[in-house]
């Protein structure tokens, strides 16, 4: 079994976050599920680039292309690891990795982020943690956030409905994955309203699509801290491992 966790910024106007600030969640997610973590580092806009959407998600996609392949840890670190399978893969998004990984899983219409079929079919479940979905809803809450952050990620455009994920399509080859949409109560800087949107719109796609074994799920009522707080909660690890449990038993 294989779990993969992602960080959570598209941008950062002070300091460039770290794969290592989430070594400690890493750990945890290893021994609770019994699964390998890998914790990628992406590029993120910063004052000194112009980078913006798609580059982002794309080094996640390359990340996660290059896993099909990789043949996981050697030498005397493999004897002290859970087992590597790269054919059952489970994502884990928080904040802006939910909207990377959405834009991956689900159809973007965007050419550079179309994921390999072998990708799709490896993929068994997906965590979506205080995930943004909407930008034009989540402006709508924040209008501080254009300038914070989405005007560098995203342009600036008069709507950001053509990124949104809530308007995104099942790919071919995705009814088997299970996803759960987590929100915590104590979020202050993404509302509520941004996971009830993504919990119904994915409930909506595999009632109207092809029937497969995958599932939508809900936690809104567990977590009680801040935005990036949960991730240092057992609660969260709770969640995140019952999830992965309850997938792969079935």
């Amino acid at each position: 079994m294989q779990c993969n966790f992602f960080g959570s910024l598209y941008v950062s106007k002070i300091k460039r976050e770290d794969k290592k600030d989430h070594a400690a969640l890493a750990r945890s997610l290893a021994a609770s599920t019994a699964s390998p973590v890998i914790v990628p580092n992406y590029r993120l806009t910063a004052p000194d680039n112009e980078l913006q959407h798609p580059a982002h998600a794309q080094d996640v996609l390359e990340l996660l292309t290059f896993l099909l392949s990789w043949s996981g840890p050697r030498g005397g670190a493999c004897q002290s690891l859970p087992c590597y399978d790269p054919n059952r893969m489970f994502l884990i998004g928080h904040s802006c990795g939910a909207h990377m990984l959405a834009s991956i899983l689900l159809d973007s219409s965007d050419p550079a982020l179309v994921p390999p079929v072998e990708l799709l079919r490896a993929v068994r479940g997906v965590v979506f943690a205080e995930g943004i979905y909407d930008i034009d809803a989540l402006l709508m809450s924040f209008p501080t956030y254009r300038d914070w952050f989405i005007r560098d990620t995203f342009g600036d455009l008069p709507t950001y409905d053509r990124y949104s994920a809530t308007k995104m399509t099942l790919r071919e080859g995705t009814t088997h994955i299970s996803w759960i949409i987590v929100h915590s109560g104590g979020d202050t800087l993404v509302d509520a309203l941004q996971s009830q949107e993504m919990y119904h719109h994915l409930q909506s796609l595999h009632q109207g699509g092809p029937q497969g074994t995958g599932q939508v799920l809900k936690n809104w009522d567990d977590l009680k801290g801040d935005h990036s707080a949960i991730l240092q909660s057992g609660k969260y690890i709770q969640i995140v491992r019952d999830f992965i449990h309850m997938v792969s038993s079935a």
